[in-house]
């Protein structure tokens, strides 16, 4: 009789489905705490001056890092990180500038047409 074993190794393997099945999830433990927000830096530059200038911002390794620049004359910002990043800033209001840093130190963040440092990235 070889239909209550067969029926035996039926039901052992949909058991080890439901167990596998149970075990993995798309609810990951470190997503619980929702999306991981961006480090934001708000830029404001105006009759030739600009602030932030000069302060240290601590930023996770790899955490997004987003620029929002409000301006009244185009400049251009640099990251000075490998590889260098920079972007190109019009005279308006409320312009958005998101990267990644992937290795840890300490990148300056420098106005092209000023020429001082916005803010130093420390990254870790």
């Amino acid at each position: 009789m070889q239909t209550p074993r067969r029926l035996h190794l039926v039901a052992s393997l949909l058991a080890i489905g439901v167990t596998v099945a149970a075990c993995s999830s798309d609810d990951d433990p470190a997503d619980a705490k929702g999306p991981v927000e961006a480090v934001v830096v708000e830029i404001t530059e105006e009759g030739g001056q600009i602030t932030p200038l000069g302060e240290t911002v601590e930023v996770d390794l790899g955490r997004e890092i987003r620029l929002v620049v409000d301006s009244d004359a185009a400049d251009e910002l640099h990251v000075h990180s490998e590889p260098e990043q920079s972007f190109d800033v019009k005279a308006k209001d409320d312009q958005e500038f998101s990267f990644t840093i992937d290795a840890p130190g300490t990148y300056e963040v420098e106005s092209h047409e000023l020429g001082v440092v916005v803010v130093k990235l420390q990254v870790s």
